[in-house]
This record gives structure tokens, sequence and C-alpha cells, in this order.
């Protein structure tokens, strides 16, 4: 482990770096979502969520969907939808550890981000997963988040990133596979093309289905 030599300590030492900036004497963030925010939340077909346990462990997972696969029931709750994944549900043993969770929800080809903050429940409530189907599959648990901050964040990384721009993204030949990745990491006794058979299997049969 890399030991640092200059570790910030206090968020003067920040402000005095940055040329003793202060900060923003308007306030963006607002304690529920708004119609900006509900229209940008039904666009968005990608979002990252982050949660951490009782000791301070983060998770951060991504989630996407049709656009608008997020409800908003009411300017301060939110469901997100349980898809079939990798049966790990970090995310979920930390929302029933701390009931926290922050979001970030993209639109593509927009450089702007939404975040919001707030608690979280993992939930079975059976008209809200119905509300959550897709192609009539119901999702078995759901998100419900409720809204503490909501804000609109620049879209300076977005643009630095060139994430909207494929014609200028780098070449991938020589990044490992999923699979090559997946068997080396978990020690498995599986055939490289067996995995890569079950990952295809699942991307391209288990998008909704267990």
């Amino acid at each position: 482990m890399y030991k640092a030599k200059d570790v910030v300590t206090n968020m003067a030492e920040v402000r005095g770096v940055i040329d003793g900036i202060q900060p923003p004497q308007v306030t963006k963030i607002i304690d529920h979502v708004d119609a900006h925010c509900r229209a940008w939340i039904a666009a968005s077909p990608f979002l990252v969520m982050a949660t951490y346990d009782r000791e301070g462990r983060v998770d951060v997972s991504p989630k996407g969907d049709p656009a608008g696969f997020v409800a908003v029931l009411n300017d301060k709750t939110l469901a997100i939808p349980d898809r079939p994944g990798n049966h790990r549900f970090d995310g979920f043993e930390n929302i029933l550890q701390t009931g926290r969770i922050g979001l970030v929800f993209f639109v593509p080809n927009r450089n702007e981000v939404v975040r919001v903050n707030g608690s979280a429940c993992v939930v079975r409530d059976a008209d809200i997963r119905a509300r959550l189907a897709i192609k009539d599959r119901v999702p078995e648990f759901a998100v419900l988040v409720d809204v503490e901050e909501a804000f609109f964040h620049c879209g300076k990384a977005v643009i630095r990133s060139g994430l909207w721009r494929p014609e200028d993204a780098g070449p991938t030949e020589g990044l490992p596979t999923y699979a090559e990745a997946l068997k080396d990491q978990s020690g498995t006794d599986q055939s490289l093309k067996d995995v890569a058979a079950r990952l295809r299997f699942n991307e391209e049969k288990r998008l909704y289905d267990e």
C-alpha cells in the first residue's frame, strides 16, 4: 500500500489551495424531486448507486433499464427495481445496515447529471413492484429512496471524459475480456470458453429472468 506524504485533513486546506474560494452563496440543493429532476429521472436509462455498511465500507453499483425505469412515487420518494444480477446483493446488505444511499442519474448525450442523496429501504410491496415491471417481469425487490437532497451537477466531468463522443474513444484492443478477468480472479476450474459462454448467455437471455 502506498503511504501518502502530504494528507489533507480539513476543508480549510482545500479552500486555501483553491485561492481561498468560498462555497457558492446560492445553493442548488433542494430537499425533494422537483419538476426539473422528475423530467431528468424520466429520461435516464442509467444510474450509479452508492451505499455503505456500518463499518464504512462503500459499494458503488450501476443500474440500467429503458429510460424512466426509476419511478418517482412523489416528490420525496423514488422506487428503483432490482433486476437479475450476480446475487451478491452488496447494496441490499449495506442498506439493511445503514439505510443510506446516493444516486447519480445519467442521460445520454447530456453532460450534466442529477444527484440524489437520502435514506433507503428494501421493499416487496406488490403495487410498487408491479409498477416497475418490464416485459411482464415483476422484480422481486425494489429499493425505496426517501429523498433528502436533489440537485443538478455541472457537466465538466462528462465533457472532459468525452463520454458521449465514441468517435474520440481510445482503442479497446488488448483490454481483458470480462470472461478472462472473471476466470483469473475467481479461480474457477471452468475453461475460459465455458466462462465466456455463460456470460454471453446471461447477457442475451437473463436480462429480466433468473
